[in-house]
Order: C-alpha cells, then structure tokens, then sequence
C-alpha cells in the first residue's frame, strides 16, 4: 500500500493504518532503531513505541513523505532510550560515544509547535551546513552522525587513518557549532 493510503487510514482513524505501516516499515525503522540501541528487544520497543507516536501524531501532522517521518521518530526514540539506558549504566558502546560528541545540537523530543519549529530550522541548517560540504566530508559526517558507525569503520571505507577522520569529524563539528551559535539555534 502507498503512502498517501496509509495516510489516509490515519485521517480516518482506521487501526488498519498501524498493520499497513508495520508491514512496509518494520524492517527499515528496524534497521535504524537496531543501529543505536545494538540490542534487539530494545529495538522491537522502539518500533512499537513508533507505532504508537505515529498513531498520536499523524491526525493533527500530515507527513509528506512517511518513511523519513517514522525514520525521524524511530530515531528520536531510540536515542531517548539510549540516552536512559545510559543513566542507568554506562558503556552501551559507539552510540553514546557520537551522543556525547553531538549533545549540543539535538534536538528535544517535545511535541509541541515549539518543538516543531526549533526542528525544523535545526534540520534546514544542517541541511544547508551539509550542501555546503564536499562529498567526502559530508559522507564521513553522514556515517558518524547519523548511522553512528564506529571511526575506525568510517576510516576503512575511505582509506583514511582513524585519526584523519577524528580531525575531521571535530573540524567538521566545530563549523557546525560555530554555524548554529551564529544562527542561535544552540
């Protein structure tokens, strides 16, 4: 079923709507939900969790492309579970790590106009800050930051030492701070 269907189900309150979404987006929400968390129970709650915010959210917000916004929920959910997880225990692996190195520049998990506007003019200036970059730069960002891959894998795929992509990332973190205080986004 496509997109606009499962939309519409939504608009009409029709439960159908959460099996049509699982059905086409379980494996990928999966994929995002299992890349932060590294832990397969905690992934399965974070979709569910995503079905149920989907449920909440779609009648008031229509999403003109359905997969980023449960990819969008799937990962806010899933760094809020890491994120308490990590309160109560310390080492979850590679996922903390880009959190720390990111923690200034995320975005709330609020529900509320407020919350909506602070995302977006987030999201269009890292959008902008991204289109700005050359593709290897842009690629390594992508890679840490929102696949939260390992360094010394982001250095393998580009035939770099870890050390040039550890300089690179923090070059490439101090721009993007230096970007947002100037917008007063942080």
């Amino acid at each position: 079923m496509d997109d606009e269907k499962i939309i519409a189900l939504f608009l009409e309150r029709d439960e159908n709507a959460i099996a049509e979404m699982r059905q086409k987006y379980a494996a990928y929400c999966g994929s995002v939900a299992r890349r932060i968390l590294h832990d397969s129970s905690d992934a399965e709650e974070a979709l569910n969790d995503t079905w149920f915010r989907a449920w909440r959210s779609i009648p008031p917000y229509e999403s003109k492309c359905l997969r980023l916004f449960l990819s969008r929920v799937t990962r806010n959910i899933s760094i809020n579970m890491l994120i308490h997880r990590n309160a109560q225990k310390r080492g979850a692996g590679e996922a903390s790590v880009v959190l720390d190195e990111v923690a200034d520049w995320l975005v709330s998990d609020r529900d509320d106009v407020e919350g909506d506007v602070d995302e977006r003019l987030l999201t269009d200036e890292l959008n902008s800050f991204l289109a700005e970059l050359t593709d290897t730069e842009r690629n390594v960002f992508v890679r840490r930051y929102t696949y939260f891959q390992p360094i010394a894998e982001i250095a393998q795929a580009h035939g770099f030492s870890e050390n040039k992509v550890k300089s690179m990332l923090l070059r490439l973190r101090k721009r993007l701070r230096t970007r947002l205080e100037k917008e007063e986004l942080i």
